[in-house]
Parts: structure tokens; sequence; C-alpha cells
């Protein structure tokens, strides 16, 4: 993963923000999933612990208005979640396995969707839901 500055991460959008999650996950995995092999346990743990968190904070990032997707995300990241822990606990290179799968789709997918272009409709309404969420964080500050 490209390191980036404070500065380069304000510039980014929502989805792109996201994208990374989702590459700092599929990192984190693929780490852990070495150190395990690897036998370096406490290497795994941490990054199993960064998986975890990212996996978090993916689903404190759902829009729950946007639909059924949102739902099933959040429990597949719950799922994840759940399994990363028996993984850690079991030193399981095939739960961790699992969970590197299933994080690979969803970012391919998310990838895929990012490519195209969202319509001009959802656009207006994405800008004044942005509007919105702008003051409502300013007003509640």
């Amino acid at each position: 993963m490209e390191f980036l500055t404070e500065e380069a991460i304000y510039k980014k959008t929502p989805q792109q923000l996201t994208a990374l999650l989702y590459e700092g996950l599929l990192e984190s995995l693929e780490e852990a999933i070495a150190s395990t092999k690897q036998g370096d346990y406490v290497r795994a743990n941490k990054r199993l612990q960064k998986a975890n968190d990212i996996l978090c904070r993916l689903g404190v990032g759902l829009k729950y208005d946007a639909g059924i997707v949102a739902h099933q995300l959040d429990a597949l990241y719950n799922y994840m979640a759940e399994r990363l822990i028996d993984a850690n606990v079991k030193k399981d290179v095939g739960m961790m396995q699992e969970v590197l799968n299933i994080a690979t789709e969803i970012a391919r997918a998310w990838n895929e969707a990012m490519k195209k272009e969202a319509k001009p409709v959802q656009k207006a309404f994405m800008q004044k839901a942005a509007v919105y969420e702008k003051f409502v964080t300013t007003y509640e500050e």
C-alpha cells in the first residue's frame, strides 16, 4: 500500500478511502497468513488485530439507508471478524485464507463499481446529501 500523507487522505473521496481500507485489509491478512506459516505468532496476532480494526471501520462507514446491501455487508464484516478471532486463537491459516478470499471478492467488486461513473441523478442526490451531512456535522459541533 502506498504511503499517504494526511493531506492526500483528505483529498480522497469516501469511495477511494473505502478502497484503501480494503487494500489494507488484504495486505494485513496476507501478512498474517505468512507470519503464521513461519511461526511468528506475535506478528500474525498484530496483523490480525489490524485486519479486525479495518473490518470495524468498514462497518462503521456503512450507510444503512442505502438498502439491503449495507445490512448484508455488516453481517459479512461481523462474520469475517469472528472468523479472524477464532483463527488467531487457533492459529488456523485455513480460516484466515477464507476471510482473505471473501475480502478479495468484496474488494474486487468495490473497485469494479468505482470504475463505473455515477448517473447524473445519483450525483445530484449525493451532492445534496453531502451538503446536509456537512451542515449536520458543523451544527453538532
